[in-house]
């Protein structure tokens, strides 16, 4: 829960951020779907959610 959470202030601010300097490309469309993955919490968002846990934990046996 705490990454879920963490995460979705990160891509609220990241896409924050992309919107307000005009920055509109596959970068800022990324964040945009998975910001809103993460705040819909549809039937999608748990194979991301899982895929993002798995790339938390990988990054955490470095």
């Amino acid at each position: 829960m705490a990454v879920t959470v963490s995460l979705v202030a990160l891509f609220g601010l990241v896409l924050f951020f992309l919107l307000r300097s005009n920055t509109l490309g596959y970068g800022s469309a990324f964040v945009a779907v998975m910001f809103g993955f993460y705040l819909a919490s549809t039937g999608a968002s748990e194979p991301v959610t899982e895929l993002t846990a798995a790339i938390v934990d990988a990054l955490g046996k470095i």
